[in-house]
């Protein structure tokens, strides 16, 4: 074969063009999302492929698709996209491919809302991860490694009655804490984290891996009392993860309150 019949060969061959498309979602573990993920990659096509990243209840999906049709592709991509949104409509922490602290960080910037953080079990890491996102300057004001309970009740106010009657891992303690942020720093929210990260510390009532998170926006304070699977790392990476989607919820009015949790 000539180097012209090469030339016109590659040139009559048809170039692929590759798609990507992006769901980031919250409160799965690997194997809720392989149940629920079965029907949806059954129905996928050979030129479409998955890849799922999944990392302390923080799930990445990524939808990939290689074809030589470009404007079909874009629109069987997009349907795919949506579907798969669908399937996680509640869940849905981002449609593209941002980290948490990232969304968070877009939802007060456009809002131009600040934040602060008090923090105990989780020692500063929410605080970390926020700062991480270039820009945070705009909204973050600061936190509060509340780890003593001298520190909660004369920093943040919190009310030494409340830490004796209901212990330093409670619902009314947390709240406490964020609302005591929020003052301290003057800021529009706040998250406030206290629990039991481990490996010692547990009890029968409250075990390792318990941890009480509040989210404040305006005048609302919203709580959850958590049991995070895990060594000591994990149950912090998760109550951080976990507090900022409290937060990125309120903001977008979607929060779900949780049931009552009697803890004592």
């Amino acid at each position: 074969m000539t180097d012209k019949q090469h030339s016109d060969k590659k040139q009559e061959e048809p170039s692929n063009h590759t798609e990507t498309r992006h769901t980031v979602i919250y409160g799965y573990t690997r194997q809720e999302l392989s149940k629920v993920m079965k029907h949806f990659e059954s129905q996928l096509p050979e030129f479409v492929k998955i890849s799922i990243d999944s990392d302390n209840l923080v799930t990445r999906i990524t939808l990939t698709g290689v074809n030589s049709g470009i404007e079909l592709l874009r629109f069987k991509m997009n349907r795919y996209h949506q579907d798969l949104n669908r399937i996680f409509s509640e869940e849905v922490v981002a449609t593209e491919d941002k980290s948490v602290a990232q969304v968070l960080g877009e939802l007060l910037h456009e809002r131009e809302l600040t934040v602060a953080s008090a923090e105990s079990c989780t020692g500063g890491n929410i605080a970390h991860k926020i700062v991480q996102v270039p820009g945070s300057s705009a909204y973050f004001l600061g936190s509060v490694v509340s780890y003593s309970n001298d520190v909660k009740a004369d920093v943040l106010g919190v009310s030494r009655g409340d830490i004796s009657t209901h212990g330093a891992v409670s619902k009314e303690v947390v709240e406490a804490m964020a609302k005591g942020a929020a003052r301290l720093m003057r800021t529009d929210c706040a998250i406030a984290t206290s629990g039991i990260a481990g490996p010692d510390g547990g009890t029968r009532f409250k075990p390792v891996g318990t941890v009480w998170i509040a989210a404040k926006y305006g005048d609302k304070t919203v709580s959850e009392c958590l049991h995070f699977a895990g060594d000591r790392n994990t149950v912090i990476e998760s109550a951080s993860n976990h507090a900022m989607v409290m937060l990125i919820n309120l903001l977008r009015n979607s929060y779900v309150e949780q049931e009552d949790v009697n803890d004592d």
